[in-house]
């Protein structure tokens, strides 16, 4: 289920999102601390909307430990204010989060070949105030984008409340499968799924959200497996400005500091 983000799209929204970017960093999150400071924002964030049974003081599943699973955490000036997890969804591995609910309906897409990317457990920080909170959604959503084309996804996934709809058919040109169903108890809320057909749409996206733009290596960064980024966990920061502007170059710092 999804944060909401309702903020009219413009050139000038844009370029405020290109500049609180500067200030973000993105962790791949595999465990440890990390995973426990992801699992207490979880819960503060489906607290403050009351979207889920909570029976617990974390919020950490086996989905969590996927092997086509990838947690993020999303830090503004060096503080985690956001959260989302991808799911890299073949016709050979079917788990995500959108599948508890909506498995047979997924399963049509993925019985035609198509590889699918479906993000989940999406939460912001209910005490980010301002702009910032309006703009986070957003940000949060960039590993989304990028994990389309580092997997050459055929369609995104979406499970929201139905009042969210709109903003992820305004951002990916999603489209509705499922208009509404009850979600028999794991969330406190009805449920739609969204489908988003994101191969051939890159430009178009990335023309109204040059946020979501990055350079390969990033890509690597944030879904390489661990024979392509054998060290630590990473601090990564996005290449947005200099994917377009053609510029690549590094921005890779260990989580350390250094």
């Amino acid at each position: 289920m999804h944060a909401n983000g309702g903020q009219a799209d413009s050139g000038s929204f844009s370029e405020k999102l290109m500049l609180l970017l500067d200030r973000v960093e993105f962790r791949r999150v595999e465990g440890g601390e990390d995973m426990e400071d992801i699992a207490r924002l979880r819960f503060k964030a489906y607290k403050a909307v009351n979207l889920m049974e909570l029976t617990g003081s974390t919020l950490i599943d086996r989905l969590d430990d996927d092997s086509h699973a990838y947690v993020f955490g999303i830090y503004l000036d060096e503080r985690l204010v956001s959260t989302v997890r991808v799911h890299h969804v073949t016709p050979d591995h079917r788990v995500s989060t959108s599948g508890l609910i909506f498995g047979e309906e997924i399963d049509v897409f993925l019985d035609a070949g198509m590889v699918l990317i479906d993000p989940g457990r999406l939460a912001v920080d209910p005490e980010v105030l301002g702009d910032d909170l309006k703009a986070l959604p957003y940000l949060t959503l960039r590993p989304v984008a990028m994990a389309c084309e580092y997997f050459a996804a055929d369609r995104c996934l979406t499970a929201c409340r139905p009042r969210h709809t709109a903003f992820y058919k305004r951002i990916f040109g999603s489209r509705t499968v499922v208009e509404r169903r009850e979600n028999l108890g794991v969330y406190n809320a009805d449920g739609s799924l969204l489908v988003a057909p994101v191969r051939g749409q890159r430009p178009s996206i990335l023309d109204r959200y040059p946020i979501f733009d990055s350079e390969p290596f990033e890509r690597r960064l944030m879904f390489g497996g661990r024979e392509e980024v054998p060290f630590a966990p990473l601090t990564i920061l996005p290449t947005a400005r200099f994917a377009q502007r053609g510029q690549g170059r590094s921005f890779l710092r260990r989580s350390t500091g250094e």
